[in-house]
């Protein structure tokens, strides 16, 4: 049953509401906790009882941090980095070219360079060399180096790690492993398939705090003291929301304590991105995600790959502003091609339909740099696995994207034994391939016959998922700040969302481009300020501009809005709706 009756919005979509479990939970909570209603209700969605819901709201790092020793290989990957140390031995980190790799490199050279020791750092670029270690890199690297770390990367690496002559090789990831494990000193990775899978939402930066989390352990036994290791974890914070980890146990604990060390701004790198971004307010989840993230993953996608580590790594604040700033440039430069294979994708997979199990797209030229994030526009607009993919001399590069509940990484690696892909490999959320030309329609037929099996093709795609009903009044700065201590929120968390019945929109008037600015409210009532981004790219704007009196059912998120050192609450606008009659 649809909430508010609105089984087709203005943007087509059907709005759902809360099961009446979960709605019952919430009002158990409410009376027991004395909470608000609507945390309750994010709570309840959640699962936290009454008993739980004080911590859940105040997640202790100390609490939730695993032993680090409950991965496998983690006391043998520690060891060998300290007898490196001792030693004096020559260290290199091979990395992946995005925020995760980027981060998980700098958080090594950071904590090597206030050991007193320096790295070497390579980053393979993504269109000569492609993802992860290659043989000619690894043997070169191996000349060399004693000691060879691959984050983010090698857990599928067999041949380029036997490459790697002469030097120790230890893997830090959280991609998929296969059912064998490359001939590398110590893999290290929670997506092992002989791991429990309790920390498989770790992403690799992830890994590698709790690699030095270990570390710190064995310096003590030796009677000497570590690094500053919570300092870090504004780089973890960083690459947990960027590389869309999912925000449950320590993620969450990562994400708010490493959001609190960013607001320092005492990592250069970090505050020269913030500056160039103009951000103005606390770092929130969504300004790793949409602002700075995207930044640092502009060097991996259409420059040179190094780039993002780099920054986040440096600890000179003019090499800051000019990697910043280049980093600014380059996502522009991004954003201008990715609006080109984005029209062209979107097209091509509307021609084939968009409610098939697996959404996709080819073409040739484009840019490897930008699949991924026109995949990942693809799978919103349809709500389903989406895959894109350039084509160049008879050979496929693609990434793709995954909805909540359907698994990408496994197919994509049996389609790689059954011959279909060349190269394959990811997590359930994300994953990229390489496949021949010719075997390009044959393999996405397969990939769909495999995630229609997993249920891909009875997910909702036109679904609003909201957590209750709020009147404007009841929209305060005070209970927006308490839904925020029920988050962060993002993947494996969704951000709280509340509809507003039966309003009158006092306001309407377009800004920017194609943004809208709107206040609403209920009869007699108080008035709510919203705003809602690239209205006019679709309907809502111009349903909502000329609204001629009509009242709207409308949905969307709260946001606290800082003008001038004053704070009010937004209604970040989602959807609306016709108020029938």
């Amino acid at each position: 049953m649809s909430f508010l009756g609105v089984e087709r919005s203005l943007t087509g979509r059907r709005w759902v509401g809360p099961p009446v479990e979960t709605t019952r939970a919430a009002e158990a909570l409410a009376q027991q906790s004395d909470l608000p209603d609507a945390v309750a209700q994010v709570l309840a969605r959640r699962g936290v009882s009454a008993a739980e819901a004080q911590a859940f709201l105040a997640p202790a790092l100390r609490d939730l941090l695993p032993d680090p020793r409950s991965l496998k290989d983690m006391e043998i990957a520690a060891t060998r980095v300290m007898a490196a140390l001792r030693a004096h031995e020559k260290i290199a980190i091979f990395a992946d070219y995005d925020v995760d790799g980027g981060a998980s490199a700098a958080l090594l050279m950071v904590w090597l360079r206030q050991m007193g020791h320096s790295a070497t750092l390579y980053i393979p670029d993504r269109i000569d060399e492609g993802y992860g270690p290659n043989e000619a890199a690894m043997a070169d690297l191996a000349a060399t180096h004693d000691l060879i770390l691959c984050v983010d990367c090698g857990t599928l690496s067999h041949d380029p790690i036997a490459a790697a002559k002469g030097a120790d090789v230890v893997v830090l990831d959280h991609h998929l492993g296969a059912e064998t494990l490359p001939p590398a000193h110590a893999v290290v990775n929670p997506n092992r398939q002989d791991e429990s899978g309790d920390l498989a939402h770790l992403c690799a930066a992830g890994v590698v705090f709790l690699l030095l989390v270990e570390l710190g352990r064995q310096l003590r036994a030796d009677g000497q003291s570590g690094p500053d290791l919570m300092s870090l974890l504004d780089l973890v914070a960083l690459a947990t929301v960027a590389d869309v980890a999912p925000l449950v146990g320590v993620n969450r604990a990562f994400v708010r304590q490493g959001l609190r060390v960013m607001a320092r701004r005492e990592r250069v790198g970090l505050a020269a991105l913030a500056d160039v971004a103009r951000m103005d307010t606390a770092p929130t989840a969504y300004h790793l995600g949409f602002l700075l993230g995207p930044r640092v993953n502009a060097g991996g996608r259409i420059g040179a790959a190094d780039l993002g580590a780099r920054l986040l790594a440096c600890d000179d604040p003019h090499e800051a502003a000019a990697l910043a700033e280049r980093l600014d440039q380059l996502n522009t430069e991004r954003r201008e091609i990715e609006a080109s294979v984005r029209a062209a994708a979107l097209d091509q997979a509307e021609g084939r339909g968009l409610d098939a199990p697996l959404v996709w797209a080819a073409g040739p030229g484009w840019h490897p740099g930008v699949v991924g994030i026109v995949a990942s526009r693809l799978k919103d607009a349809s709500g389903r696995p989406s895959i894109v993919i350039g084509l160049e001399d008879g050979i496929g590069k693609g990434s793709g994207r995954s909805i909540s509940g359907i698994d990408l990484g496994q197919p994509i690696q049996r389609l790689v034994r059954e011959g279909l892909l060349l190269k394959g490999g990811g997590h359930k959320m994300a994953a990229g391939l390489t496949v021949a030309e010719d075997k390009l329609e044959a393999a996405m037929a397969r990939l769909g016959e495999l995630l229609e099996k997993q249920g891909a093709h009875l997910v909702g795609a036109a679904d609003l998922k909201l957590d209750g009903l709020l009147m404007p009044g009841a929209a305060t700065v005070e209970l927006t700040e308490m839904i925020e201590q029920a988050g962060p929120f993002g993947a494996g968390a969704p951000v709280p969302r509340y509809a507003f019945a039966d309003m009158a929109i006092r306001f309407a008037k377009r800004v920017g481009e194609s943004h809208l600015k709107i206040s609403l409210a209920a009869a007699g009532g108080p008035t709510l300020e919203g705003i809602c981004f690239g209205a006019f790219d679709g309907p809502l704007g111009p349903a909502l501009e000329a609204h001629g009196g009509a009242h709207f059912h409308l949905a969307g998120r709260l946001d606290i809005n800082t003008w001038q050192g004053r704070q009010s609450v937004q209604l970040r606008l989602e959807d609306a709706a016709a108020v029938d009659g």
